[in-house]
This record gives C-alpha cells, structure tokens and sequence, in this order.
C-alpha cells in the first residue's frame, strides 16, 4: 500500500512448510517453500537460441518457433494418444536443445492437419516436417531404414513397393470387364483413372479396383488407366523428406499425362489426390481431379441397387480426403445409397477424425515407432471402431484396408470387417463374382 506518497512491494515471509486446507474437500496439502518462489520469472539459461535457429532458417519451418505453448495440439495429436507427443512437446524439446534434425522424433509425425485445425498461431506441421525431414536427408543425418527401402524402391521402380511395373495392369486380367490401357488405345477419354500403387499391386487394394472396374463400366463411364506408364504421384515421398524425388516424379508423370487427352484425372487415393489438387499446381500442372468418391457421389441416384447389405458400418474419414482437402460428404452420401447399410458415426469423426498412421510416411514406418508408442495409430482406431458396435469399418483411402485388417487381428476384433466403401457399392450391385 502506499507509503508516504509511494508504493512499496510487500515484504514476503518465506516458511519452509506450509500446510493448506482444501476449501473443497477439506483434504490437507502440504506446501514446501520451493511453491512460493514457483510464480517468480523462470528464464531457460542452460540453453541457448541454436536449436530454434537451425529451424527457423529452413523456408516452410518458421512456425515452429510462433507456439506460445497452449497446449491445444495435444489432446487431438492422434500420435500423443498413443504415446508422448504434440507440436508443443515438440516445441519445447527444441527450446530446451534437442536438436530436431537428428532426433526420432522427427518420423512421428502422420501430417495429419488436426493440430493446425486447433492451433491459434498456426503452427504448420505440414510445412515444418516435410522441410526438417528434407533437411535431415540432405545433411546426411540418419533416417529410418523403412524410408530409405521406399525411397530407394521408388526412384528405380516408381512405384513404394517395388514391384515391376509391367505388372501395374495385371489386376485388370480378373475384373470380369474390359480395361482400356491407354498406352494401347491411345484415343481421347472422359476419365483418366489414376490407380496408384496399392490399389495396382497389393492384393486387398486390388479387390477394390476391380470392384471400382465394374461399377464404373455399369455406370456408363468412360475412363481407362495408364497401366505400365502409370508411376506413383509421389506425395507420401514428399511429406516423408524427399522432395527431390517428388519433383523428379512430378515431371516424369505430367511428361507421360502430356501424351494423352483425357477431361478429368480420378484417383482413390487421397494422397494422390493432394498431390493433383495442390502440389502439382504449384509446379505449373493444373488439371481437374476428383476422389473417387466425389465422382460417384452425384451418380448415386442412377445406380440399380439388386440386394441390400444388411450391415451396420462406422466410417473412417482419411487425413488428406476430410482436413487436407474439406471432402466429407462424398463417401457418406454413397455409404448412405447403399440398401440395407446403417451408418454409425465414431465419436472422432469429420474434422477432428482420428489418423490411421499412414500418412506423411508413416505407412511405411510401423517397425521404427513400434517401441516409441503403446500402439499403433490403427490399432487405437480399430478399438474405437469395435465401440460403436458395427459390424464393419469402412473406408475410402488405400493404405487404410491392409492397415485396419492387420489391426483388427493383433487387437482381437476379428469380427469387425474392413472394406473400402467401392467394394460395398459393387457388391449391392450384384456385380462383384460370387464368394466375394
């Protein structure tokens, strides 16, 4: 209070113990006197700015250094569910040192979107760890063997799982309907159907390519795909560190678009389809791209449904199709077509969807996080999918079949069937072959 005309700073008496009585439970806390000195000005002396500098200097990573430490990241950073994570523990450990370029926790992160959804500085994690991983890789720093095999697999095969590219068509051979292959009937097309690699070669992926196969020829559609010429998109690549290869993609991909004349590019895969809507265009190439889903969607009244299904289904929403790209309502609008369906929503679901893991490299980095969480991303997605008592979980996103079904047997929830929401469609249809 003031004293003769001035204020003075009230003198402090400092016990060394203090107990205080909760006014609420009337439980009894004992308080050292390290609590009371706990509100003074704590400055960091033990490190320097160097950490944040080497970060700050990278074009596409200054925002890691704008978190003002809310914490809102961290209660929707799916990999902070399963282990210990988030873009402000993330923060942190660079202001007090660590040295991001070279630590595990670099290859964490799915590049999900759903902490800058929250984030009122706009901490950009989709900026920040394609550009850090960038820098890691280039600086020789160690990366994880998974990503060096996909890399590698990539720039000689164009493809992430190294398989032979005459063999991009083969699932064609056993759709039950004509494929046209561009390079062989070179004429115009509606619809360039963009397969990319797991719906190309791994066996679950080809199930729903060739479900998407009939459904699109009993629609009328005129589209056809580029078979051995077709080399992935590239973005997974990209978000994992390796924009050199992305770009080297980039060119080798719209020199082969550039042969053809085609309306619209459609893809199932949502990575893929971020790449077209925003990664491509940034490089000069713009075309009109769809997910599968948002061409069928509007076509839902003008499918001939033969049976219903009889299912209760839960709905995975993908990463890079819902935050990235704003597509919800695509996938629910066909779900919701198909007779006999019941759609049951998970509690984490739209905009603050929960991630599989795949994404940002992750499809391919299971065995690196394997001791750095409780669990892996699907598997936790799996469990929230077993809640809602559906029968099945559906999905739209080709890493998401082979990653829930593997979830579904290492968590003991065999009886939840997984299937991408084109195998359902097929399927009421009366299209898909008998046993499928």
């Amino acid at each position: 209070m003031p004293i003769g005309g001035r204020k003075v700073p009230p003198q402090a008496v400092e016990k060394q113990t203090a107990t205080v009585a909760s006014t609420i439970s009337g439980r009894e806390v004992e308080l050292p006197a390290m609590w009371n000195r706990m509100f003074e000005p704590r400055v960091l002396t033990r490190t320097g700015p160097d950490a944040f500098e080497a970060i700050s200097a990278l074009p596409g990573a200054e925002s890691l250094e704008w978190c003002y430490g809310c914490g809102k990241c961290v209660p929707v950073c799916p990999v902070d569910v399963v282990g210990d994570y988030a873009p402000r523990k993330l923060h942190r450990k660079v202001q007090t040192g660590t040295d991001l370029l070279a630590d595990a926790d670099l290859w964490l992160c799915t590049t999900c979107g759903n902490c800058l959804r929250v984030c009122p500085k706009e901490v950009d994690m989709i900026q920040i760890m394609p550009t850090v991983r960038e820098a890691a890789l280039t600086g020789g720093r160690e990366v994880p063997g998974e990503l060096q095999d996909v890399f590698e697999k990539t720039f000689r095969y164009g493809n992430a799982l190294g398989e032979n590219p005459r063999r991009r068509a083969q699932w064609t051979r056993s759709a039950g309907v004509p494929v046209r292959i561009l390079p062989t009937d070179p004429s115009p097309v509606d619809v360039l159907f963009y397969v990319e690699d797991y719906w190309s070669y791994h066996p679950r992926g080809q199930d729903a390519a060739r479900a998407f196969a009939r459904v699109a020829t009993a629609l009328g559609i005129d589209w056809a795909i580029l078979g051995h010429e077709e080399k992935t998109l590239g973005d997974s690549q990209r978000l994992a560190g390796e924009k050199g290869l992305f770009d080297a993609l980039v060119e080798d991909v719209t020199a082969t678009l550039a042969r053809y004349e085609f309306a619209r590019i459609v893809t199932p895969d949502p990575h893929a389809f971020n790449a077209l809507v925003k990664e491509y265009p940034k490089r000069g190439h713009t075309f009109e791209a769809l997910h599968y889903t948002q061409l069928l969607a509007p076509l839902a009244d003008q499918i001939s449904w033969v049976r219903p299904l009889d299912l209760k289904v839960t709905f995975h929403d993908p990463c890079y199709l819902g935050r990235h790209n704003g597509e919800y309502d695509a996938p629910r609008t066909l779900i919701r077509a198909i007779p006999g369906v019941e759609l049951v929503e998970m509690g984490r679901c739209g905009v603050n969807a929960y991630c599989c893991g795949g994404g940002g490299g992750g499809m391919w980095l299971d065995g690196f996080t394997r001791d750095k969480t409780s669990e892996r991303l699907s598997e936790r997605r799996v469990r929230e999918a077993s809640q809602t008592g559906a029968d099945m979980l559906v999905v739209c996103c080709p890493y998401e079949v082979s990653r829930f079904e593997d979830a579904a047997k290492s968590t003991g929830n065999d009886h939840v069937l997984v299937r991408d929401i084109i195998e359902l469609i097929d399927q009421a249809m009366g299209l898909a072959p008998a046993g499928d």
